[in-house]
C-alpha cells in the first residue's frame, strides 16, 4: 500500500493502467481532454506491476485497473470517473488538485 501512495505523492493526477486496456485508454483521454497531464503507470510494463496491482485490490478497486488518483486522493475506476463527469464534479476536482487552471 505504501508503494502506491509513494507513487501518487506530489502528483496532481495519477492513473494506474494496462497498455492493452480500452477503459484505461478512455480514462486517459477524458482526463487529458480537460488539459490535465496525468502521470500514467502501465502496470504491464512496470517491473513491480503485480505488487502495485495487489495494493490497488486492497483499496477495494475491482477490477484493479484502471485506477485513478486526483490530488493524492483515491477516486476509483472508470465507473467512478464517469460518475464524477456526469455530476459535473470532475473539473472542480481537477482544479482543486491544480491539474488544470481554467
Amino acid at each position: 500500500m505504501d508503494r502506491v501512495y509513494h507513487l501518487v505523492e506530489e502528483k496532481a493526477v495519477v492513473i494506474f493502467s494496462r497498455s492493452s486496456c480500452c477503459m484505461s485508454h478512455s480514462m486517459k483521454q477524458l482526463i487529458s481532454s480537460y488539459g490535465a497531464n496525468p502521470t500514467v503507470y502501465e502496470l504491464d510494463q512496470t517491473p513491480n506491476g503485480d505488487e502495485i496491482d495487489m495494493a490497488l485490490q486492497i483499496l477495494g478497486q475491482s477490477p484493479s485497473i484502471p485506477a485513478l488518483f486526483i490530488g493524492q486522493r483515491y477516486i476509483g475506476g472508470a465507473k467512478e470517473l464517469i460518475t464524477l463527469q456526469v455530476q459535473g464534479k470532475l473539473v472542480p476536482l481537477l482544479r482543486e488538485a491544480k491539474a488544470i487552471w481554467v
